[in-house]
């Protein structure tokens, strides 16, 4: 891709957005990031705008090539905030005649038994699952019209620098490296799919490049599945904390109960079942139309998260 025009980063400072920029930046690409405060890091142009703002996003789209959607609103907010935020984002890449990357997560599928996968039907029934099954399927329809040209990744719960505000960010690492006991919201000993920032990265810039990936769902690879308490101790190990690490559990009753006055905790009630059963993704159609890529073993990627969270904690405030 280098020498295309630019590639404009919606939620250019968070989590996937941020290493969505760091990942272009790698490639030689230009590259614009995109967020409320406009920060960008060396060698990006950063744009300050307000992505639900229909104008605003069309003028900061101007000129792409490529337009990733890495917005992710405040998770209790996602059925109110993310659908409109995300036609804005449609909108913008249509006007400026760039092809639309969008960073989609596994929600759509509620539970199901066994490894997820692209042809499985979009059946969840919660208010977030549904959130996510409406935006998915607009920007699909769009595509069918010939509107602009859609590619959807989507990728499990992650982790990684820059990653503080996922299940597996702030409440394992920032609390490893705090001395305190990790927190989850189910099972210590079924398989799951933890996904490495920049391997998701990696994973949405191929579908930006490949034009057979459009108007398709793909599910992005990621090293291999661990449980939730093998990952803890990784992540221990890596902080220099004793193993093997003792989490505490937000089992169903708790969960209920602390839900009355605890919003976030509330929302979370509707996707415990990923934490409770085996939740595996099955990203063979990604690697049989455009590779295995080289992905990052889980102890090198736990080392690297570490050395992110113990920086910035030694930041000035």
């Amino acid at each position: 891709m280098a020498g295309d025009s630019t590639h404009v980063v919606f939620g250019g400072t968070g989590g996937i957005g941020g290493a969505v920029v760091a990942e272009l930046l790698l490639r030689g690409q230009s590259v614009r990031a995109v967020s409320r405060g406009g920060d960008a890091p060396d060698g990006a142009e950063g744009t300050a705008a307000d992505a639900a703002d229909a104008a605003e996003a069309a003028a900061a789209a101007s000129g792409a090539a490529v337009v990733y959607h890495c917005v992710s609103p405040p998770y209790t907010q996602w059925p109110e905030l993310l659908p409109p935020v995300s036609r804005s984002i449609l909108g913008a890449a249509e006007s400026s005649g760039a092809k639309l990357v969008f960073a989609d997560n596994l929600y759509a599928y509620g539970p199901v038994d066994g490894p997820l996968r692209e042809d499985l039907p979009a059946t969840a029934s919660g208010r977030k699952g549904r959130t996510r099954v409406e935006v998915a399927a607009e920007m699909l329809a769009a595509h069918a019209e010939g509107r602009v040209r859609v590619t959807i990744g989507r990728a499990s719960d992650y982790y990684g620098p820059g990653g503080a505000n996922s299940t597996s960010g702030e409440t394992v690492f920032g609390r490893a490296l705090a001395g305190k006991r990790p927190q989850w919201t189910g099972k210590l000993d079924v398989p799951h799919t933890f996904h490495y920032l920049p391997d998701i990265a990696r994973g949405l810039v191929t579908l930006a490049e490949q034009p057979s990936a459009d108007g398709e769902v793909w599910h992005l690879p990621a090293a291999e599945p661990l449980t939730a308490q093998e990952f803890f101790d990784l992540v221990f190990e890596a902080a220099g904390r004793p193993t093997p690490a003792k989490a505490q559990i937000a089992g169903p009753a708790l969960l209920a109960v602390a839900g009355i006055f605890s919003p976030m905790l509330r929302e979370l009630r509707e996707t415990a079942y990923q934490f409770r059963r085996p939740f595996v993704i099955d990203s063979s159609k990604f690697q049989s139309a455009f590779g295995r890529p080289e992905l990052t073993p889980h102890r090198d990627a736990v080392e690297r998260t570490v050395d992110w969270f113990r920086s910035r904690d030694r930041r000035p405030s």
